[in-house]
C-alpha cells in the first residue's frame, strides 16, 4: 500500500455513508413541503428528524450486539436492505405516521453500518492513517450535504418532495450492489466476544466521558443546519430558488471541515477536541448576529459548516480510543451520541420555531448553550485524563 493512497474498499464506505447521510439529512431542504403536505407545523415535522435520531440512539447498539457475530459483508448488505425499504416507505407514505415508521425503519440501519464501517476502516490502514480513514468514510456524509440535500432540495422545488426519497432508496440500491461485488476482503474476528464482554467495555468512565463528549459538543449542529431552510428564508430574507446553492455552500463547509478536522486529529487528538468545540461555538454566535444580513448569514453558513464537521473525525476517534475492548459497539454507540444531540437539536429549534414568545432568529444562540457546556467539559476531562497519565507515568 502506498504511504498516502486508501484502499478502495474505504471509498465503498464512503458511498455508502453518502446514501445514509442524504436521508438523515434531507429533511432540512424539503421541511416546509413535507409540513405543507401532512398539515402540520414545521416543530411537528421536525419529529422526522428527532426520530430518525432515537431510532438510531436506541436501535443502533443493540443490533450491533446481535449482528456482531455474523459475517460483516453479509451484515452490511442486509442492513442496506432495510435501508432501501425504510425510505420507499417514506416516498409512498399516505399519513404522517407512516412517514414517522419508514424514518424509524431507515434509522434504525444508521448506527451499526457507521459503527461497523468506521471499524473497517481503521483495520485497513497504519496506525497513523486512522484519522484520514474515518474522515474519508464520513466524507460521503458531508457529501451528502454538498450533492445530495441540495440535490433533493432542487428535486422537492421541481417535482414533488416524495420523489426525493425515491432518489435514496435508489442511491441505496447502488450501494449494495457496491458492497456485494466490491467488497471482498472482509477478515472474519476467530474470537467472537460475548454481550457480556462487550458490554463490559463500558465499565471504563474514558469511555462513558468521550461520549458524553460528543453529545454535548455535537448539539449544536441540528439547532442550526435542520432549520436552515426556516433560518434562511424567514430570518435572512433569503429567497426559497437560492436555497439549493446556499446548501451546497454549506455542504462545501462541511466536507471542508471533515477533511481539515482528520488530518488535525491525527496530529493532535486532545487538541483538536477542544480547537473544534470552541470553533463551533463561536461560529453558531457569529451567525446569529448577522443572520438577518443576506450575505453575511451566507457566508457565516459556509464557516460554521466548516465548523462543525471539524468536529467529526476528532469525536469519533476519542470514543474508538477507549472502546478497543469492544471497537464496533463503542463505534455504534458514538453514532447513538451525535443523534442523541440531533435529537436534542432538532427539539430545541423545534420548539423555538413553534414558539409565540421566540423568534427564529434566536436559534443559533439558544443552541450554543450545550456546546458551551460540552467545552468545558471536555477541557476538564481532557485535563484529568492528562494529569492520570502522568501520575501513572
Amino acid at each position: 500500500m502506498k504511504k498516502n493512497k486508501l484502499p478502495f474498499q474505504i471509498w465503498i464506505l464512503t458511498l455508502a455513508a453518502f446514501a445514509i447521510g442524504t436521508a438523515e439529512f434531507i429533511i432540512a431542504g424539503v421541511l416546509k413541503d413535507v409540513a405543507a403536505a401532512f398539515s402540520i407545523t414545521e416543530g411537528s415535522a421536525g419529529n422526522f428528524i428527532g426520530y430518525y435520531a432515537l431510532s438510531i440512539v436506541i436501535g443502533g447498539p443493540i443490533l450491533t450486539l446481535w449482528l456482531s457475530k455474523y459475517n460483516k459483508k453479509m451484515v452490511l448488505i442486509g442492513l442496506m436492505t432495510i435501508f432501501i425499504i425504510g425510505n420507499l416507505i417514506c416516498a409512498f407514505a399516505p399519513t404522517y405516521h407512516m412517514m414517522l415508521l419508514g424514518r424509524v425503519i431507515a434509522g434504525l440501519t444508521q448506527g451499526p453500518f457507521y459503527g461497523i464501517g468506521a471499524v473497517i476502516a481503521t483495520e485497513l490502514v497504519t496506525k497513523e492513517q486512522s484519522g484520514r480513514a474515518i474522515g474519508q468514510m464520513f466524507a460521503g456524509l458531508t457529501l451528502a450535504n454538498v450533492l445530495g440535500v441540495p440535490g433533493g432540495t432542487f428535486i422537492a422545488q421541481n417535482f414533488h418532495w416524495d420523489k426525493t426519497f425515491l432518489v435514496v432508496s435508489f442511491l441505496g440500491l447502488i450501494t449494495m450492489i457496491s458492497i456485494i461485488f466490491f467488497i471482498k476482503d472482509l477478515k472474519e474476528n476467530d474470537e467472537q466476544k460475548s454481550i457480556i464482554s462487550q458490554l463490559s467495555a463500558f465499565k471504563n468512565p474514558k469511555l462513558i466521558g468521550s461520549l458524553l463528549t460528543t453529545v454535548l459538543v455535537w448539539t449544536g449542529f441540528m439547532s442550526i443546519y435542520g432549520y436552515l431552510e426556516p433560518l434562511s428564508v424567514d430570518a435572512a430574507g433569503i429567497s426559497e430558488n437560492l436555497l439549493t446553492p446556499l446548501l451546497i455552500l454549506v455542504g462545501f463547509g462541511l466536507l471542508v471541515g471533515n477533511h481539515f478536522g482528520g488530518k488535525s486529529s491525527d496530529k493532535n487528538l486532545d487538541k483538536t477536541l477542544i480547537f473544534g468545540a470552541a470553533f463551533m461555538i463561536l461560529s453558531m454566535i457569529v451567525l446569529g448576529f448577522v443572520d438577518t444580513n443576506y450575505y453575511l448569514f451566507c457566508i457565516f453558513s459556509f464557516i460554521f459548516g466548516i465548523a462543525a464537521f471539524f468536529n467529526v473525525p476528532s469525536l469519533q476517534m476519542n470514543v474508538m480510543r477507549y472502546g478497543a475492548e469492544a471497537p464496533e459497539l463503542a463505534g455504534t454507540a458514538n453514532i447513538s451520541a451525535f443523534n442523541i444531540a440531533n435529537f436534542l437539536g432538532a427539539t430545541i429549534g423545534g420548539h423555538i420555531l413553534d414558539s409565540s414568545s421566540l423568534s427564529i432568529a434566536s436559534i443559533p444562540f439558544y443552541g450554543a448553550i450545550i456546546p458551551i457546556i460540552g467545552l468545558i467539559f471536555t477541557f476538564k476531562v481532557l485535563k484529568t485524563n492528562n494529569n492520570n497519565s502522568q501520575l501513572i507515568h
